[in-house]
């Protein structure tokens, strides 16, 4: 097996509409919105689709070296320290792979909110909770301002919200609040609790803790009504409502609340250089850095990291292997490859998105 591990599309039934754009990538003839707007890349993850317990879903598969395929968490598991590294003596678990997706909406998602980790440990026996952050990619013509609601910015109690969830008073609720627009290039960090929604026509990549917990307050959209049992996670509307953080998030304060602002770990002047979107000081749940290549550039790394490239094209050189990178290609690093080469080949820059496990320098 190549020390870098490409990935094939990974599609995901979800409870909304999307993914003509992601279509439009894996080349189909016919792009079209769907039930399949993400693709999970890299994922260790199953999908919990309440109704659709016998397809698995969400696990990604890679060829192993007798080319059949098998789960990526199962090659994994083979050189575990190799392809995750150590940490206090020991391999690092599944667990600290971040879940990362594209995501591509035709439609304004379900208002939803997601435990924090404290919260899936201490009620739900879950090691993750679900901190989750966006960098947008694109957005669709054609749609007005492309936006995301992002916290309460005027907080309704307890007792109001409990009551316009189980009448599914969604005006009121909307009311709650502001949208917030994006463009292109922006990152945004949700952190566990803190209810929203993401609006119609943005293509994005998603980065989150590796689980698929979710507290959807809102049952219907596009004529799918969610089943009851996939609406609070198995557990009743009070606990439920635990998740939630019910602190207002004033507009003025909504940027220093959830946007990121990148900041630039290394630049040779040359076209080159190495950006940190999302770092500690953001969440302790994962990293997420910008890798800017216009000629050639030489890295050394002993962290694995899950890569997106989201411009250009190029290749990937570990010693004598070189692995071709075009625009929208995803792939493994192994924390083992400790020196590997980035290479452009387009007169745009080769950008890639690095994503890796929590409190990495």
């Amino acid at each position: 097996m190549n020390s870098i591990i490409k990935f094939t599309s990974n599609r995901v039934w979800r409870t909304y509409q999307g993914g003509k754009l992601l279509d439009t990538i894996e080349g189909k003839a016919e792009p079209k919105d769907s039930s399949f707007p993400e693709d999970w890349i890299g994922s260790t993850v199953e999908a919990r689709n309440v109704g659709r317990e016998h397809i698995s879903e969400g696990l990604a598969m890679v060829p192993n070296e007798n080319n059949e395929l098998v789960a990526f968490k199962d090659v994994l598991a083979t050189k575990q320290a190799h392809f995750l590294g150590e940490e206090n003596g020991e391999p690092r678990s599944l667990d600290d792979i971040p879940l990362v997706k594209y995501l591509d909406s035709s439609t304004r998602l379900h208002f939803q909110a997601h435990p924090t980790r404290e919260f899936s440990q201490q009620r739900l026996g879950m090691p993750r909770g679900k901190t989750e952050a966006y960098v947008i990619l694109q957005t669709r013509e054609g749609i007005g301002t492309p936006y995301i609601y992002a916290g309460f910015q005027r907080s309704p109690s307890r007792e109001q919200l409990k009551e316009w969830i189980e009448t599914q008073n969604i005006d009121a609720i909307e009311s709650c609040f502001d949208k917030i627009p994006v463009k292109p290039g922006d990152v945004f960090l949700i952190p566990g609790g803190r209810p929203h929604a993401l609006g119609e026509g943005i293509l994005m990549l998603e980065i989150m803790e590796p689980s698929d917990l979710a507290v959807r307050f809102e049952f219907e959209r596009c004529g799918y009504v969610i089943p009851e049992q996939a609406r609070f996670m198995g557990r009743d509307i009070e606990t439920a409502l635990d998740v939630f953080n019910f602190d207002p998030v004033a507009k003025d304060e909504v940027d220093t609340e959830f946007r990121c602002h990148p900041s630039v770990i290394n630049d040779d002047g040359k076209g080159n250089n190495l950006s940190l979107l999302i770092g500690p000081e953001n969440t302790p749940c994962f990293t997420v850095k910008r890798a800017t290549v216009s000629s050639q550039v030489s890295r050394e790394g002993t962290t694995f990291f899950l890569g997106v490239v989201t411009e250009g094209c190029g290749e990937i050189r570990v010693g004598d292997e070189v692995t071709q990178l075009k625009q929208w290609d995803r792939f493994f690093c192994p924390a083992g490859v400790n020196n590997f080469e980035y290479v452009c080949h387009s007169d745009t820059p080769l950008s890639i998105l690095e994503c890796y496990p929590g409190n990495t320098q």
